[in-house]
């Protein structure tokens, strides 16, 4: 086994065997049986190291990585829940119970970094995998789009340039430049003056406050891009200087803006949503089978592209995963262009002209139940830590999106398994007949 745990593992008369204290009919641990975990410790054997400090084992990091996002948990939050469930510590290959923490919770960043796009795709297939063949693979999917929302706060332009002159007297500090004013106290107050512009005795007051803003933003920085007169020393800073010069001068219908500084991949998109305008994030895409309501596919993209332009890649991802496309795409108005992508038809709602009786019968149930992709979407973000994106980067959207379409799968694989255990021990006590009967005479 790759990372610290013994091959050989020798039993401790002086600890009780989890197996000995913990239900083994419980979902936790059925769901643990069905995955293969020697398949898994060869699929991610090589994002290890032969040499340096041995890592946390493939089983335990997966496993902890799947629960977390399962259970909707942060990274700290998980690994202090950990110490408390012995049925998440049997699920993470524990044979004792543990009392001391898996791993530093910092762990789960290196872990993700490691892995990539590509390690949580395999997971993806992991978690698919899981369900039946037929349930899989079905030949109707629906697609669908959604925005995956930035962990930043809400942009201004007044934000945005305190941002830059906080920003270089950090620099000016660090590298011992004096600057002609630090606008200490200018800055409190005018950051008071701009607030409420759209109050029509505030506005004028507020907009020449957040003009004086960026007048002393864009002072600043060349006072600091003077200061730096070594080449090394301009250079360490130079990408940090660009975004300051792209964020003065970009104006009201610029094109490619920036929002934040942290993470200025970040797109303004807007979905037509009456409680919320605009959202600051990136676009996410999702395939979902028609009756199961597994996902097959799920796929970050940067900026804000078109809902058509997102078919190809996704339906590309569902066949590199799976194996497989299915014959029909339910999609809607929103994805408006090709008819067929890769063989697959790209079915949306229409006028229902030239088209019999039956026919539009059958589309309408068809377009009722695409509906059911809205509430899918609904639970990856209140469940699965869609709804804001603590990751970095572009490569932090894809995972936190594909992971996110894990933990649904695997929840619902529990689920499945949990009524199993029920509906059994139903029929042992003789609940289920009572049950039955009574729905039948309702």
């Amino acid at each position: 086994m790759i990372g610290k745990t013994d091959k050989n593992p020798q039993l401790n008369v002086f600890r009780t065997p989890l197996v000995s204290v913990i239900n083994m009919k419980h979902e936790l641990v059925e769901l643990a049986q069905r995955i293969n975990w020697k398949s898994i410790e060869k699929d991610f054997a090589p994002y290890y190291a032969d040499m340096g400090r041995p890592a946390v084992p493939v089983r335990k990091m997966v496993g902890c990585m799947l629960l977390k996002q399962m259970y909707g948990l942060s990274d700290e939050s998980f690994v202090d829940r950990w110490i408390e469930n012995p049925y998440m510590q049997y699920f993470c290959g524990e044979t004792y119970f543990q009392f001391e923490k898996p791993f530093d919770p910092s762990e789960f960043v290196h872990f993700r970094k490691r892995l990539g796009t590509d390690g949580a795709e395999k997971l993806l297939k992991l978690s698919v995998s899981l369900f039946e063949k037929k349930e899989v693979e079905e030949k109707e999917v629906l697609i669908d789009t959604t925005v995956q929302e930035k962990n930043i706060t809400y942009p201004t332009d007044a934000k945005l340039h305190k941002k830059i002159i906080e920003g270089c007297r950090k620099i000016a500090e660090k590298e011992g430049l004096q600057l002609r004013q630090s606008y200490t106290r200018t800055l409190g107050q005018l950051m008071i003056d701009q607030r409420f512009r759209e109050h029509p005795k505030r506005k004028r007051k507020a907009m020449a406050a957040a003009r004086k803003i960026k007048t002393i933003a864009g002072r600043l920085v060349r006072d600091v891009e003077r200061g730096l007169d070594d080449k090394e020393r301009l250079e360490a800073y130079d990408e940090q200087l660009w975004l300051y010069y792209r964020v003065l001068g970009q104006k009201r219908d610029s094109k490619d803006k920036i929002y934040s500084f942290h993470a200025p991949e970040v797109s303004c998109i807007s979905k037509g949503k009456d409680h919320k305008k605009y959202e600051f994030g990136n676009k996410s895409g999702f395939v979902i089978t028609k009756n199961s309501g597994i996902i097959l596919g799920a796929m970050a993209f940067e900026g804000n592209p078109y809902d058509g332009h997102t078919l190809q890649p996704q339906l590309e991802q569902v066949s590199d995963l799976m194996g497989r496309l299915p014959k029909v795409a339910l999609v809607d108005r929103g994805y408006k262009g090709r008819k067929t992508i890769l063989g697959v038809e790209i079915m949306m709602p229409g006028t229902g002209k030239g088209k019999t009786a039956y026919e539009k019968i059958r589309d309408r149930a068809r377009f009722r139940r695409r509906a059911a992709v809205e509430p899918v979407i609904g639970h990856l973000k209140s469940d699965y830590r869609m709804l804001r994106n603590y990751l970095k980067g572009v490569e932090g959207d894809m995972i936190n999106t594909i992971m996110a379409a894990v933990a649904f799968n695997m929840m619902k694989r529990l689920r499945q398994i949990r009524d199993a255990i029920y509906f059994v021990l139903d029929l042992l006590t003789g609940n289920w007949s009572v049950k039955n009967a009574t729905v039948q005479n309702y």
